[in-house]
């Protein structure tokens, strides 16, 4: 069968084929343009992350009166002043090692020969080559019976006359002039001369042309919003600057604790190693461990032991970590903002295109573009491709882990929310948000009835997993280290916290709420509902009150009279949505009717942004309680138990607290 070929049906398909291959191709182009044009924008790359670097001291001599270009032009001629001074010590230090280093050929060879003492003389390596030597020389050696190779005779000599003796040509270069000398000196320092010197150009006009460069992104970004684009890109440049700025700080602390143990410990050219060590530092990961291989090497070299190695070894040991765990967080955070993937990814690109000068560039230049990416709404992929921030909120990984039927992952990302916030918390914050997502596209009818039962089943499973947990506000002795579960902290922040719950004894329960399932959470319209019902039982059984789940379908006119009600004190109903008010208030009628002496209570998990409408519908319905989170149902609950001791303490007010009292007698029929 030939295959098929696949048309685009409607004009979205097209148009969204025609934007994928624009994109390819732009992105062919920016790549190739890069490349070939990197004489240029290698130097333009450096002068930016270096006026980034210099902003700050620009400023404070700013701030001190000093003219801006005056303060420009010292800044940049102070800071290359100490670029050219330390490129001629690392050339010193280089020309110093080169002739060093005939002098430790001697150690390494007896090394190598104490090697071999210690694993017993021939190795298996070394029998294994011997072995190739003697069969590589068996194949060298021509056929039993066959000719030699023939051999050319010796020339006659006719007459027996003396040999010929050849005559020795010698070919001599003239002498150089001075132009051609010092054009063999010159001529290797062209090309770095031209590139510092675009560098510095460079560096003085984007400092001098700051606000000038500034104003020009905006126009780019889009100038319908110049407030916040103003503020976003200030933002930036100073968070980038500041960044940079203890980077090279930091690194250059590094650098020199590094040469000078090395210098304590006797290494040779310590002041090279230093130097590398803080250059290469820029390169995440595995920076420093490049940085360690050379004077590693060295040390095997130089000392007839091995106490030169161990001790430089044990010295980047101890300096990497102390300076990466300790240091860094406390002068600029504990992430630069990229993602592990994308410091991995961008290093590859960056060396791939512009060699190892782009492997010291490659975090600085994708920090920047992360930055650009949170604040220029068109850059935002930059943000989501780059960025360390979550690219899904936890409310959307939990839907996403409900929907495949896999409930492993919420767990574990509930149980490090659970390091510092509390079960309620948690729910309300993450899983009733989830449940909303789901809600969403039920009303645009992207789930169907398959759907909404395995969603339901897993928070099922999931609230089982989670049924050991305590609903309190833990100490935070133990702070969470998962992203997605800080950003997830961070929001739940914003929201008032409750003083923990009583977990109620049975003992100390009113004979009324001392049946099996004292409480009963009945969903309102689909299993979205029943599923936020089966997260509110759980957390009436976590403070102490049995309760229990029916579905949707408990609410029918011919099921609601054959509803198992014994031993139920109060009733929750269930809602994710609030669009159809009035179905709430018929079924509140029908539970009346069913249940005259129980409290009912209506949940619509919506949070803070209940509809005004729908309270007044439900005010009319007769309902005795209206909870908008599952914290305050939870209050609700203990109060409704034990109104005369926990009214006041839960947050509710005398007339509450006395309505609960009157309630249970007032409802008799």
């Amino acid at each position: 069968m030939r295959p098929k070929l696949v048309v685009p049906q409607t004009s979205e398909d097209v148009a969204s084929l025609v934007g994928a291959v624009a994109l390819a191709i732009l992105a062919v182009i920016i790549v190739t343009t890069l490349y070939v044009g990197r004489e240029i924008f290698v130097p333009v790359a450096l002068a930016i992350l270096l006026s980034f670097v210099l902003a700050s001291p620009v400023s404070v001599l700013q701030r001190v009166r000093v003219p801006r270009v005056v303060a420009v032009v010292g800044v940049v001629l102070f800071a290359f002043a100490i670029i050219f001074a330390l490129g001629s010590l690392i050339a010193t230090q280089l020309n110093r090692l080169a002739g060093d280093l005939p002098r430790y050929q001697t150690t390494i060879q007896s090394k190598i020969q104490s090697v071999r003492g210690i694993t017993g003389g021939s190795s298996t390596l070394e029998r294994a080559a011997g072995m190739l030597q003697d069969l590589g020389k068996e194949l060298d050696k021509p056929k039993a019976g066959s000719p030699d190779k023939p051999v050319a005779p010796p020339l006659a000599n006719p007459l027996g006359a003396r040999p010929v003796t050849p005559v020795p040509v010698e070919v001599l270069q003239p002498d150089p002039g001075a132009l051609e000398s010092l054009r063999s000196v010159i001529a290797p320092l062209v090309s770095p001369l031209a590139t510092t010197g675009i560098i510095v150009i460079f560096v003085i006009f984007i400092l001098i042309q700051r606000e000038d460069l500034r104003n020009r992104l905006i126009r780019l970004a889009g100038s319908h919003d110049l407030q916040r684009t103003t503020a976003a890109l200030d933002d930036a440049a100073g968070r980038l600057s500041r960044l940079f700025l203890n980077q090279l700080l930091v690194n250059a602390g590094f650098g020199l604790l590094i040469g000078a143990g090395l210098w304590l410990i006797g290494t040779p050219s310590a002041v090279l190693w230093g130097i590398l060590a803080a250059v290469l530092r820029f390169v995440p990961y595995i920076g420093s461990v490049i940085a360690a291989a050379f004077p590693l090497a060295l040390a095997v070299a130089v000392d007839p032991g091995w106490s030169m190695l161990a001790s430089t070894a044990v010295l980047f040991v101890v300096v990497e970590p102390a300076v990466g765990q300790v240091i860094e967080p406390m002068v600029y955070g504990r992430s630069t903002g990229l993602s592990p993937v994308a410091v991995v990814v961008s290093a590859t690109f960056w060396t791939a295109l512009w060699g190892p000068i782009g492997l010291v560039l490659a975090t600085p230049l994708t920090v920047c573009l992360v930055v650009l990416g949170r604040h220029v709404e068109r850059l935002a992929f930059l943000d989501v491709m780059f960025g360390d921030r979550p690219a899904l909120s936890p409310a959307e990984i939990f839907y996403q882990r409900m929907l495949a039927g896999d409930p492993t992952e919420a767990t574990e990302k509930a149980e490090e929310f659970l390091k510092e916030r509390s079960l309620s918390s948690y729910y309300d914050e993450v899983a009733i948000k989830g449940l909303q997502l789901a809600q969403a596209d039920l009303d645009r009818d992207a789930l169907d009835q398959s759907r909404l039962v395995k969603i339901r089943d897993t928070v099922l499973e999931f609230v089982n997993d989670l049924s050991g947990q305590t609903d309190q506000e833990p100490t935070g002795e133990r702070p969470t280290s998962d992203a997605e579960t800080a950003a997830a902290v961070e929001a739940a922040a914003a929201e008032p916290v409750y003083a923990d719950l009583p977990i109620l004894q049975r003992d100390e329960l009113p004979i009324e709420w001392k049946g099996d399932s004292p409480v009963l959470c009945i969903a309102g319209r689909t299993e979205l509902d029943e599923a936020a019902a089966i997260i509110f039982a759980q957390l009436c059984n976590v403070h102490g009150l049995r309760a229990r789940v029916a579905g949707p379908e408990a609410l029918s006119t011919n099921n609601i009279f054959r509803l198992e009600t014994e031993g139920v004190a109060l009733v929750c109903l269930s809602y994710l949505n609030t669009a159809n008010p009035a179905q709430i208030r018929y079924a509140v009628r029908r539970l009346r009717r069913k249940l005259p002496r129980a409290l009912i209570m209506v949940g619509l998990w919506t949070g803070t942004d209940t509809a005004e409408g729908a309270v007044t519908t439900i005010d009319n319905s007769k309902a005795d309680m209206l909870a908008s989170t599952l914290q305050e149902a939870t209050r609700l609950c203990i109060a409704a138990v034990r109104p005369d001791r926990e009214g006041m303490r839960v947050g509710l007010d005398a007339e509450s607290a006395a309505a609960m009292r009157m309630k249970p007698a007032s409802n008799q029929r």
